[in-house]
């Protein structure tokens, strides 16, 4: 039986993902994206894990593309099944994780790779850390939502910029134009990940997950952001979560969420 390509480890409420191809720089290959959404699928119903922290193994690479070697030799049908069953099979359900997705980018976060990233709530990188989309060079475009999600990360003109070039930037690059939330040390990255983990588990999960659903509305087409804000907001006078943290607050002590 193959050896698993995805270390999973749980540790007081943090789901840490930690992709294992060293050999090939990490490379998303069917098995590695199949792994990676089982598990992103399983956390979802997992009382346990409350944050999830997707990286790479070794220090040189987060995921430093797609296996080229898989689809090298596909035609036009085939690039389509392709791209259409990442992203709904991986790419979409991180970005609607209801729990939230924390990318810790260890090295070179290429292709796919960073198209990984973009679909996460929110991206750390060591000061080692490369990204870029190629797929231009290759003479294909990126497949797994980078031409949609980069725009929205960091504007039409710097996505542009990016993928017409194919250039990859660096971490303080990236730090600069929004793609990345903060740049530490490699040795820091994990510890870093986790400590923003931790800060978002003290929150309600339940308003963690609402605010995810109400800050994706408005990026879909044919919804109002505003709209779908407002009903957000007004279903959440209805959950525990909300009973308890504001009686917390009016008590002046910390609140204890159900699920915790």
């Amino acid at each position: 039986m193959p050896q698993p390509h995805l270390l999973s480890i749980l540790n007081e409420g943090v789901l840490t993902l930690t992709i294992e191809r060293p050999e090939a720089l990490n490379a998303l290959n069917s098995r590695v994206i199949a792994e990676l959404a089982q598990a992103i699928d399983a956390a979802q119903t997992n009382a346990a894990a409350h944050v999830i922290i997707l990286t790479g193994s070794g220090s040189k690479a987060f995921v430093a593309g797609a296996d080229i070697k898989e689809f090298a030799d596909f035609d036009a049908p085939k690039g389509k099944e392709l791209a259409r069953l990442g992203q709904e099979s991986l790419f979409n359900r991180i970005e609607r994780s209801a729990k939230p997705v924390i990318a810790a980018i260890n090295g070179f976060a290429l292709g796919g790779g960073l198209e990984l990233a973009l679909a996460s709530h929110v991206r750390i990188a060591s000061d080692t850390a490369k990204m870029g989309l190629p797929e231009v060079s290759l003479g294909v475009i990126p497949g797994y939502g980078g031409t949609q999600r980069l725009p929205q990360i960091v504007g039409k003109g710097k996505a542009m910029e990016m993928i017409l070039t194919a250039r990859m930037i660096g971490a303080e690059d990236a730090l600069a134009c929004g793609l990345v939330n903060q740049v530490v040390a490699l040795e820091d990255l994990l510890p870093a990940a986790d400590k923003m983990a931790r800060s978002m588990m003290k929150n309600s999960p339940k308003a963690l997950q609402t605010a995810i659903q109400a800050i994706l509305a408005g990026y879909e087409d044919g919804i109002n952001g505003f709209e779908a804000e407002i009903t957000c907001f007004g279903a959440s006078f209805e959950t525990e979560d909300f009973k308890e943290g504001t009686q917390a607050f009016i008590e002046k002590r910390k609140p204890q969420f159900p699920g915790k």
